[in-house]
């Protein structure tokens, strides 16, 4: 999985009936593009995401 600052990054529920999760990436740590990111959520806060098989990058870029 690779991204860019800017791109968004979707978080799947994995309980039914558990709502997704969106944020904008501000930071790429990894090299290439590689995770772990830096991620700002809809509702503000930031955490550093590895992302697994329920996520997905949105990417902003042509």
């Amino acid at each position: 999985m690779r991204a860019r600052v800017g791109d968004e990054i979707l978080v799947h529920g994995r309980i039914v009936g558990s709502g997704e999760q969106r944020g904008e990436i501000i930071e790429v740590r990894g090299d290439d593009g590689q995770p772990p990111y830096l991620v700002r959520f809809s509702d503000g806060h930031e955490g550093l995401v590895v992302p697994g098989s329920d996520c997905e990058i949105l990417t902003q870029h042509a």
